[in-house]
């Protein structure tokens, strides 16, 4: 008998299908499979396949008593309850890879877009609000010469960091540990403490995981720490910054913008944030090109083959699950 894979929301199908010689895939007949149709369909499942904004949290994971792998289409994995899931002994594994470089390139355009007023002078030429074209108007912020303080030095951190290099930015950088000297040679890059960077860099990236450690990192107290003239970039998670902290200090001119992919509820975002003419919004499209998106399928269908083949080198997010006594996997 086939097994089974639960695929909570649709994604490219096409790299797929390789896997239907082997495996019942179980696809929504609409964009995703509603949390009573989860919680029916997913007893029956080997596999599911889960995807950022669907959470799998503790009840859909105890309902999947047949599950072996949680397979999750992206590299965040704070849509899944990871430690009910290791408790259980089921595999999560993530997409790292396919996400890095078009992150870095989102961030990259931010940061030039903030700096420049991109997205501010488009809006005002589109309403016609701008009359005065002379030299002594519309003026930016150049790159050139500026420190990008990149909180989170994982592969997308060290992506930015090659974008950033080639426009002439220096890089400062903070991370649960410091680099090799090899990959700060690498991207000229110098580690130091949290606080540090806050109040040296021109633009701050933020690039790590949302984690209980990295919940709410960016409050009241880390933004006042920044320069008044400085930018606050978000690729990462929502949750990680303040939100409500933001708002504060964006409208008090505490920090001159903030360019955001992400918020605390998506897809809503504050009103107060879309009214501010020095912060740009896009909606959470770091991974969302077509070269990505398609990639990202092709590395889970990878991932569940040579899962059930036993293969090793597979992105587990929760590798202490291979010594628990309750690793469904040994159960095939």
């Amino acid at each position: 008998m086939r097994k089974k894979v639960l695929i909570s929301h649709k994604i490219p199908d096409k790299p797929l299908k390789k896997l239907e010689e082997d495996f019942e895939l179980i696809w929504p007949d609409s964009v995703a499979f509603s949390r009573e149709e989860m919680l029916a369909i997913i007893p029956s499942c080997d596999v599911v396949i889960g995807v950022f904004g669907n959470p799998l949290d503790t009840e859909l994971i105890k309902a999947g008593v047949r599950l072996k792998l949680i397979a999750n289409y992206g590299a965040g994995v704070d849509n899944i309850d990871v430690e009910t899931a290791t408790k259980a002994g089921i595999v999560v594994t993530n997409t790292p890879d396919a996400v890095t470089e078009p992150t870095a390139e989102l961030a990259m355009g931010l940061i030039v877009d903030v700096a420049r007023r991109i997205s501010e002078f488009d809006r005002a030429l589109r309403k016609k609000l701008i009359d005065d074209w002379g030299v002594l108007s519309n003026w930016g912020t150049s790159l050139n010469g500026k420190t990008l303080g990149i909180i989170g030095m994982g592969a997308i951190g060290k992506a930015l960091a090659r974008r950033a290099l080639a426009f002439g930015m220096k890089i400062i950088y903070h991370n649960r540990n410091k680099s090799d000297p090899a990959v700060e040679e690498r991207f000229e890059a110098k580690y130091t403490d949290l606080e540090n960077l806050l109040r040296n860099s021109d633009f701050v990236s933020l690039n790590v995981p949302l984690t209980s450690e990295t919940k709410g990192m960016i409050s009241s107290s880390e933004l006042k720490l920044m320069k008044p003239d400085a930018f606050l970039i978000n690729t990462s998670r929502g949750a990680v910054v303040r939100q409500d902290a933001l708002i504060e200090a964006l409208a008090k001119r505490e920090i001159a913008g903030a360019a955001l992919d992400v918020f605390d509820n998506e897809p809503e975002v504050p009103d107060a944030l879309l009214k501010m003419p020095n912060v740009v919004v896009v909606p959470h499209i770091g991974s969302a090109t077509t070269e990505a998106r398609n990639e990202m399928s092709r590395h889970l269908a990878e991932i569940i083959t040579d899962f059930f083949q036993g293969m090793k080198g597979l992105p587990v997010v929760n590798p202490e699950v291979w010594g628990s006594k309750n690793l469904r996997i040994s159960k095939i």
